[in-house]
């Protein structure tokens, strides 16, 4: 290229000077860049020195250096000593409108639909509507926020930034988890559930799911067969099948999960025996010792979500199968969430060392750890009594939800309506000729939010006729005419 067609090329720039949003460096360093993405300024052009740029753009000479040294940081630019400035010989050249050297000026888009792998099945199923909250009667499925500790979270985080604490709240920590969370665990949340576990054999994670994906990923693969409760847990099942695995339906009654007479060919069994979902019900005793005893003959893990064995209402909770676990073979999962925010996304996984320290190494290479902020803050509401407070707090709010929703559904449903002792959800079933997902379409139009049960099934033949009616996320006030409203549907 002439000197000639340098300075015409220069001279265009004059008019991105004129852009008043942007200093004139700037202005300058956007227009020479993209004449060398565009290949007027091809690889290894000399650019004119400062002072004849300067002079004909009719700006500073400093203006035309600090362009310079920035195109030169971003590597657009090399300069040559006591020479100047020249177009870096792997730009300028077969760039956009410059077909010669990729065959095409056109871009190619990204075809997102081939890169990405597939999904597991029921991915896409989604039970509720993004913005449920906005509706007046929202039966979901889980807690809502309005009972967060905010006064006793709030003390507890700025404690959580004093000298003492920042160490484990603002640092980095590895793999490693806070201290005084862990033992925490293992002596406020644990012991009520009947378990015993020594530091290294616990894991804090970002809730149950976070825990059950890493559980997943060190002990499933293509090949693995799992059990699981059908009705269950849908995203339980669609992590299995992530992993390949081969899913049994192991169907549930009224005592609970019903395990086939041997588990061999079984790797893993999920289940939810303190509060079984979706169902509710809770596994009994004798259940949970014949689980075990054939877990043990035939070699399976038993995988035991404890996701709100909390609330119960009428009765202590029974001990957790990992606390009537003496082979090690119970994997458990417990959360935070529920008893505080769904938004806290905070749990633990309890099991043996080994397996704790594999999921440790699994969790390093995903996000090192949860955020230290957020473990000391819990762990100092725990120290100090908080935490206990909020939970009994909890538990007397939707005893008298699960008071409301239970005397409402008796008295306006068509049907009976099987009783719980707990949780935070009732599950329905209809008649026979029930279609649950049109149901919910209709009491959307009424204001009234319910989830459809289809989803919580395996197979193609999924029941319709189910529903769930969750109370924990819903003011009192509104449970009965809440009801009243879905009733006329039925």
């Amino acid at each position: 290229m002439t000197s000639e067609q340098h300075y015409a090329t220069v001279a265009r720039l004059s008019h991105s000077l004129s852009d008043d949003t942007k200093p004139r460096y700037r202005c300058l360093k956007d227009g020479l860049t993209s004449a060398i993405e565009r290949g007027e300024l091809r690889g290894g052009a000399m650019l004119p020195s400062s002072r004849v740029l300067a002079e004909h753009l009719d700006v500073s000479r400093n203006t035309v250096n600090r362009a310079y040294r920035e195109l030169a940081v971003e590597g657009f630019i090399e300069p040559i000593e006591r020479v100047g400035y020249v177009v870096n010989e792997g730009l300028g050249e077969g760039d956009a409108g410059r077909p010669d050297r990729y065959g095409s000026s056109t871009p190619r888009p990204v075809r997102w639909d081939e890169r990405l792998g597939a999904l597991a099945e029921g991915d896409d199923e989604r039970t509720r509507p993004t913005n449920w909250r906005s509706y007046p009667y929202p039966f979901v499925v889980g807690p809502g926020p309005e009972g967060f500790p905010i006064g006793s979270w709030t003390r507890a985080m700025r404690t959580a930034l004093r000298e003492e604490h920042r160490g484990t709240s603002l640092h980095n920590l590895d793999d490693q988890d806070d201290p005084l969370l862990v033992e925490q665990i293992r002596h406020i949340i644990l012991p009520g559930r009947g378990i015993q576990a020594t530091p290294d054999q616990i894991l804090v994670t970002l809730g149950t799911q976070h825990g059950l994906h890493l559980v997943a990923e060190a002990l499933i693969g293509a090949g693995s067969t799992v059990g699981i409760e059908d009705p269950g847990y849908p995203d339980a099942r669609r992590m299995f099948l992530k992993q390949e695995a081969k899913l049994v339906p192991l169907p549930v009654d009224a005592l609970g999960v019903t395990a086939p007479e041997g588990l061999s060919g079984l790797d893993m069994v999920f289940v939810t025996p303190g509060r079984q979902f979706p169902t509710n019900v809770t596994m009994t005793i004798g259940r949970r010792r014949d689980l075990l005893a054939q877990a043990a003959r035939d070699g399976a893990l038993i995988v035991e979500d404890d996701y709100d064995s909390e609330y119960c209402y009428s009765r202590r909770p029974p001990p957790a199968l990992k606390a009537l676990d003496t082979t090690g073979r119970v994997v458990y999962v417990g959360s935070f969430s529920k008893f505080l925010a769904p938004g806290l996304r905070l749990g633990f996984v309890v099991a043996d060392a080994v397996l704790i320290d594999h999921l440790r190494r699994l969790r390093h290479h995903m996000l090192r750890h949860p955020p230290g902020i957020i473990q000391r803050t819990t762990a100092l509401m725990m120290e100090v009594g908080d935490y206990g407070r909020v939970i009994r707090r909890h538990r007397r709010v939707l005893r008298s939800k699960w008071q409301a929703i239970t005397e409402a559904v008796d008295d306006l449903f068509p049907w009976p309506v099987s009783s719980t002792d707990g949780g935070m959800s009732l599950w329905v079933a209809g008649p026979e000729d029930l279609d649950a997902d049109s149901l919910a379409c209709h009491a959307l139009d009424e204001g009234v939010v319910i989830e459809p049960g289809r989803s919580c099934f395996l197979g193609p033949d999924r029941p319709a006729r189910y529903f769930q009616l969750g109370f924990a996320a819903i003011d009192r006030e509104a449970i009965r005419p809440g009801v009243e409203r879905l009733a006329r549907f039925l």
